[in-house]
């Protein structure tokens, strides 16, 4: 088949009528063809040959053209598409290394295996174009809600038609048990958008706290307008979920709004959600109040933080004492995974056991250590003492405020704290020697004696042990485990050693072993400042 005036028009023609039905630009189907063309002509001329073909956007004429590319003479490999500098003369005045000459070469005539070849190139580069378009159009759409029509499923994946392609909805993002027949309407949310191979791949979800958040916006027009935030959301999918949600106006109730008229906002989503149980809950920025608020509808006595340990516990009456754990443990594990607290409940009624335990146990403390009658060590224990230091080193008004202490006995019970503590410390620096602790660690400057006997039990010995220490080793931290939360005990933790104490330590120690120095450490200190007050602007 050659190309003649006759079917020039219909390049153009086919052109465009594949663009219009793929939605994808006519340049380029028109640049396929002339890809296509190109290697059909180079099949006729020479595999070697550097053949081109231009079409002509307007006419449909296709040019085809033989280009030769002047190089070095050390480095001529193909004689057909290059030529040297001596060669070129003939075409090219004064040529130069890059020049190019480029001569009109006669159309080809299209056998049925060049037709078919060409055939396949211009299919190839339309699915290419059809899948980059497809991507650039659902690339920015991911994180938002789609509706689409479900084609089919497999093993257990539904497949969705999108409209301009497919989408994938994987067994674990389907609420509960839900199945889907060809042609059902589906609601999801794209997780995902990737670019592969195969072409774009998107990843829908239903069981995504994003998915509940975007059904709020789409009912919730406070939402929408940013009067409301929805500040946490977290679900057991199918069963039941929590929303944390803030007014920014005074004047509008964040619940209310999302409740809607006799519920009628919250019951759309919770209809789309397969009947799934919300709870929303006015977020807080006091954790303690907002957990509270969280593990409704259960009510709470009680609530005591641990901000560095990021624990909480709760104290909750008898009777609500299975409701605020929920079914399985659903509510606290709900309240937990919101508020983002390790949560502890206990009843009153273990609450009051366990203080009386820790009283008790303080009570014995001061018995033993500093040789007092029980009265009088509950008497410490009632006025807020937990620990010989305090004795030791408090104020002397703060021991005088007690009944019946006057200032020769607070001295007197200060004087024993003292010398109780100080053989503590002989004893432990005595055990530490004898465990092979060398004076560069003793002398040490922020470790008592007490710290270097438990660092010496697990075989830190001298500085540049010490210095080898994370930071976390000694202060210890939580480690998340397959979504649990593990602790990490630290050599140094009981002594009450924050993580910034620790790194403070084991930066010292280094700088005096000469590993690391120090103004390098004020460089990066200054920069992370000004890193800081960029950000700052930026905001």
């Amino acid at each position: 088949m050659a190309i003649t005036s006759a079917n020039q028009l219909e390049l153009l023609q086919t052109a465009e009528a594949v663009a219009r039905e793929k939605m994808i630009d006519p340049g380029l189907v028109v640049e396929a063809m002339e890809e296509s063309l190109a290697r059909a002509a180079k099949s006729r001329y020479g595999a070697e040959m550097d053949i081109r073909v231009s079409i002509d956007r307007k006419t449909g004429k296709a040019t085809f053209t033989r280009v030769r590319t002047v190089v070095d003479e050390e480095e001529l490999e193909n004689y057909q598409a290059e030529f040297t500098i001596d060669q070129a003369k003939q075409y090219l005045d004064d040529p130069k290394v890059g020049d190019q000459f480029i001569e009109e070469v006669p159309p080809v005539e299209m056998g049925r295996i060049a037709a078919q070849s060409a055939k396949q190139v211009i299919l190839q580069k339309v699915r290419e174009a059809e899948r980059d378009r497809q991507y650039e159009e659902f690339k920015d759409r991911a994180g938002t809600i789609i509706n689409g029509v479900v084609k089919r499923e497999e093993y257990g994946n539904v497949i969705v038609d999108v409209g301009a392609g497919e989408a994938v909805l994987r067994r674990n993002e389907k609420i509960g048990r839900e199945s889907y027949r060809p042609n059902d309407r589906i609601r999801c949310f794209i997780k995902d958008v990737r670019r592969e191979p195969r072409g774009p791949q998107i990843f829908l979800s239903r069981t995504a706290p994003e998915f509940m958040a975007e059904l709020f916006k789409m009912e919730v027009p406070e939402i929408y307008d940013g009067i409301i935030e929805i500040k946490a959301v977290v679900r057991d999918p199918g069963s039941r979920a929590k929303i944390a949600v803030i007014s920014y106006d005074g004047s509008i109730d964040p619940v209310g709004a999302c409740v809607g008229m006799r519920g009628s906002r919250v019951q759309a989503v919770v209809n789309e959600l397969q009947g799934e149980k919300i709870d929303i809950i006015p977020w807080n920025e006091d954790q303690p109040t907002f957990l509270v608020n969280a593990l409704q509808p259960a009510e709470v006595s009680k609530v005591v933080l641990d901000e560095e340990a990021e624990r909480i516990e709760v104290v909750v009456p008898e009777d609500q004492l299975s409701l605020a754990i929920g079914r399985r443990g659903q509510n606290v594990r709900l309240a937990s995974q919101l508020t983002n607290l390790d949560i502890d409940i206990m009843t009153e009624a273990e609450e009051s056991a366990r203080r009386q335990a820790e009283f008790e146990q303080r009570t014995k403390l001061f018995m033993d250590s500093l040789d007092l009658d029980e009265f009088f060590a509950q008497l410490l224990v009632s006025e807020g003492f937990t620990n010989l230091e305090e004795v030791a080193y408090v104020e002397l008004d703060e021991l005088l405020v007690i009944d019946g202490v006057d200032e020769g006995t607070a001295e007197e019970l200060q004087a024993r704290a003292r010398d109780f503590l100080e053989a503590q410390a002989r004893a432990a620096l005595e055990n530490a020697r004898a465990l092979g602790v060398e004076d560069s660690l003793v002398d040490f400057e922020g470790l008592t004696p007490q710290m270097i006997e438990a660092l010496a039990k697990d075989g830190v010995k001298n500085l540049e042990d010490f210095a080898t220490c994370a930071d976390w080793e000694l202060a210890g931290g939580w480690t998340t485990v397959d979504g649990e939360r593990v602790k990490d005990d630290g050599l140094l933790e009981e002594f009450d050693v924050s993580l910034e104490e620790a790194q403070h330590l084991v930066m010292t120690a280094r700088i005096l072993l000469g590993w690391v120095d120090p103004a390098d450490l004020e460089k990066e200190e200054e920069e992370l400042d000004e890193d800081a007050a960029t950000e700052e602007a930026g905001a």
